[in-house]
């Protein structure tokens, strides 16, 4: 299994982070798969995997390239660079496209385990994988980005105040399949059978969440490490298009159905806007009405206040089977985007 030794300052000083160019690259991986994980992928998948492939039809070497760059257990290093905090899918581009040529193919031997097919001898793999990751950013990612960037940023919230609820193994047990907190120092972060690597004191550690289900590890040198995650499912849906059971949403009406069904997880009013759709006056309204019946409650974190389903809330909606899944949901409305080698940067690719 894939285990990194962290010190518990490293661990302590890490951060949540969003990464423009990760989720251009998670959309990349799903587009390259062909599969979506749920109807909301494949809604999206339905609208932009056609343009993708004639692309890659249109120029079968680059074809070739993100099959070789993606490989079986690993990405080519060059292809997918550890994004810096703040930084934005342009600067982290310029990374990929800063690559010398002979470093890409021998990345990419690398994801292969192998030589690299006569078409790939080439010395413009980096310009082709930046024009193929800026396609995908253009015109499958950006005009959903706004919408994502709050979705993420509530699941950083959630994550956050899981950290101060039940310690960080708490959170890095569910990451996403096959991360887990062994103690002593110890995180597994896949399962695959690769050689322990020790974190260096004063190394940086993010972790970076995207909408699709997706996932990878990466570094640069021994100063910045990332782990790349799904945000929670329940942050990644469209609850405004989401059936609320009758019965709950006959009892408190249906938008402040939909919301305590949301506060099964902390959030904050801006996040609740944003996954809803509501406005901001009629959402502050439900949450009182929630409050003054106690089936939600509040509490600080850091600058945000975040608001959560009681006990009694959660009796409620666990009554009403509103988190089971067998109720008929909108295929379009699991997904934000479903809306009308070297010591450089190691990343793997984990099971689907």
């Amino acid at each position: 299994m894939g285990l990194w030794q962290i010190d518990t300052d490293t661990l302590a000083r890490s951060r949540f982070v969003l990464s423009p160019f990760a989720e251009a690259f998670a959309s990349l991986k799903l587009l390259h798969a062909g599969t979506g994980a749920h109807p909301g992928e494949e809604a999206w998948l339905r609208a932009h995997l056609p343009g993708y492939r004639a692309r890659l039809a249109a120029d079968p070497v680059t074809a070739l390239l993100v099959r070789a760059a993606v490989g079986t257990s690993w990405i080519a290093d060059f292809i997918c660079p550890t994004s810096c905090v703040g930084e934005s899918f342009e600067k982290s581009v310029a990374r990929v496209r800063a690559a010398g040529a002979a470093e890409a193919r021998a990345d990419l031997r690398v994801s292969l385990r192998g030589p690299l097919p006569a078409a790939l001898e080439r010395d413009d793999l980096p310009e082709r994988a930046t024009a193929l990751l800026t396609y995908v950013w253009e015109e499958t990612v950006r005009p959903y980005w706004e919408r994502r960037r709050r979705v993420l940023e509530a699941d950083m919230v959630a994550r956050t105040t899981q950290v101060s609820q039940g310690g960080w193994a708490a959170v890095l047990d569910d990451l996403r399949p096959g991360t887990r907190w062994l103690g002593e120092s110890r995180f597994q972060v896949n399962l695959h059978a690769y050689p322990p690597r020790e974190i260096a004191a004063g190394a940086e550690l993010l972790f970076m969440p995207v909408t699709p289900r997706s996932g990878w590890v990466s570094w640069e040198g021994r100063e910045r490490y990332a782990v790349v995650y799904p945000c929670l499912g329940v942050l990644a849906e469209d609850h405004d298009r989401r059936p609320v059971p009758a019965g709950l949403g006959a009892l408190i009406g249906t938008a402040r159905a939909r919301l305590l069904v949301l506060l099964g997880t902390p959030l904050s009013t801006t996040q609740l806007v944003a996954v809803t759709g509501q406005g901001l006056g009629s959402v502050g309204r439900h949450l009182r009405v929630l409050l003054d019946a106690g089936l939600a409650g509040r509490r600080r974190a850091g600058r945000s206040v975040l608001y959560v389903r009681t006990a009694a809330g959660d009796v409620l909606v666990e009554a009403s089977g509103a988190g089971t899944s067998d109720q008929e949901t909108d295929p379009g409305s699991h997904w934000p985007g479903a809306l009308p080698g070297g010591e450089r940067a190691h990343a793997e690719v984990p099971e689907r």
